[in-house]
């Protein structure tokens, strides 16, 4: 039996399979791993007949996952711990020149390069762990290489993209992409069709955020009405959230501080919209896909016209008991015959989450603890899964192609990573399908793979020669 997986909901359901979680039957960003017992029939049924795993987006799959796939297989299959993953054939594809794993280490990293650490400290069982695993990603011992490129149809662009992968793009590629720089005569304006249909990609969920409540707000003046503003219900231990100074700055928070749940959800029928998490990867309802809003259904007398941001019209109504949204969402997978409801409309309800959050510099001086006590609150959230998606991160449109994409290559000084340009700039098939927002610097397009990037690539590259040399008859 073949089984496929994948570390996100969209690549899942791209190529049929399962998310790593899910198939581990493990939380994502759970701190606590999952108890296996001997004789555990379950865990050994969902396990017997696999002898193939595909992992695509490898680049996204870290160390302490991949640990955690080998503990469980090998438990499943009553195999010594010695063997790799219980004796079942593992296949990875990808490549790790695009964005990491988030909340873990990739793949690639090399527990022998010198680090910035305390000598002699003892590792933690979680450490010990990622070097097993990495340990297991040394015994790869066949590799193939696709060269040929399917998305990219424009051969200079193609160019282009292949010396950014290595940090090494030339001034004249640079002066190639500020021609598509808003403002110059070969870029069309962003009120045309199809631009103005267009996302927007940037690097931080902060400026998304500001970003969409504005094109939220231009849309509702555009159709005439009053933009809806749906606000999350925040509790803390069973009991409302009394002091309104707090409220107002735990909804005024990044979602992505908030297990993906707006404390502010902007509103108006027709702007496009995305899930922020995955709901049924069987029904196509994942994260990321794109969709229409329709309408919104409410508890009654739940809506004020209080102003509680400055970042909304002054008419906005505020709906402070959502239930559910009715979302037009094309790709998934749901039938229905009811004549009166349009195809493909989809009831998203609201979503309850329990996160951490230290409210230390959200409290007033004279309410701050003297001491170097806490400030951490456990923070029970009721909101809805959208998001407004006429502007995204960078981060969510990996592996997807992009009829036509406006960003901003203007990154945030820290930015080292190869994959914040390259991805971005990769997801379309070819130079003109994208507009630039702003100037950005020539050393943008030089940042280097990380050394341990380099080293893996280049062991892949002499075992990739050797299985050509062992399977030659196949050539």
């Amino acid at each position: 039996m073949i089984r496929k997986l994948a570390p996100t909901g969209i690549t899942a359901a791209e190529i049929d399979g399962m998310i790593i979680h899910s198939f581990l039957g493990e939380q994502r960003n759970s701190e606590k791993a999952r108890t296996i017992k001997p004789g555990d029939l379950k865990l050994e049924k969902e396990y017997a007949l696999v002898e193939y795993l595909l992992i695509d987006e490898m680049n996204m799959v870290g160390l302490t996952l991949l640990a955690q796939l080998n503990r469980i297989i090998c438990a499943a299959k009553h195999a010594d711990p010695q063997v790799p993953f219980g004796g079942v054939n593992i296949m990875f594809f990808d490549n790790y020149l695009q964005y990491r794993p988030v909340y873990d280490v990739p793949l690639h990293t090399d527990f022998f390069l010198p680090i910035k650490s305390k000598l002699n400290k003892i590792a933690t069982e979680k450490q010990i762990q990622q070097r097993v695993a990495r340990s297991l990603i040394l015994q790869i011992n066949c590799v193939v290489k696709l060269t040929q490129q399917m998305r990219t149809d424009d051969p200079r662009y193609l160019q282009l993209l292949e010396r950014l992968r290595r940090g090494e793009c030339n001034y004249d590629e640079y002066e190639l992409l500020l021609t598509r720089v808003v403002g110059q005569s070969s870029v069309p304006l962003l009120s045309d069709s199809p631009w103005n249909k267009a996302p927007i990609l940037v690097f931080r969920n902060e400026v998304r955020t500001q970003l969409n409540h504005k094109a939220v707000n231009h849309k509702a003046e555009q159709v005439g009405q009053t933009p809806i503003v749906c606000v999350a219900q925040d509790t803390c231990k069973g009991n409302p959230i009394e002091d309104r100074v707090l409220l107002k700055k735990l909804l005024e928070l990044s979602d992505s501080k908030m297990e993906h749940l707006s404390g502010l959800l902007p509103l108006v029928p027709g702007i496009p919209v995305i899930l922020a998490q995955n709901i049924a990867i069987e029904l196509g309802l994942i994260n990321c896909v794109n969709g229409i809003f329709r309408q919104l259904v409410y508890q009654k007398n739940s809506v004020s016209t209080d102003i509680i941001s400055e970042e909304f019209s002054k008419n906005a109504r505020y709906v402070h008991r959502p239930l559910y949204a009715l979302v037009k969402i094309n790709k998934s997978k749901i039938g229905c015959n009811l004549e009166q409801l349009e195809p493909k409309l989809i009831p998203i309800s609201v979503m309850e989450q329990t996160f951490r959050v230290d409210i230390g510099d959200m409290l007033p001086k004279d309410k701050k603890p003297k001491s170097n006590r806490k400030t951490v609150l456990s923070i029970k959230r009721r909101a809805l899964l959208l998001v407004p998606a006429y502007c995204t991160t960078t981060y969510k449109i990996q592996g997807q192609t992009l009829n036509k994409v406006v960003m901003d290559l203007k990154m945030p000084n820290e930015t080292d990573d190869t994959a914040a340009v390259y991805v971005p700039l990769s997801q379309v098939k070819r130079l003109t399908d994208y507009v630039i927002l702003q100037y950005f610097d020539y050393k943008v397009l030089l940042i280097k793979p990380s050394k341990s990037q380099l080293v893996e690539i280049e062991r892949l590259d002499k075992l990739y020669l050797e299985t050509q040399a062992r399977f030659s008859e196949w050539l």
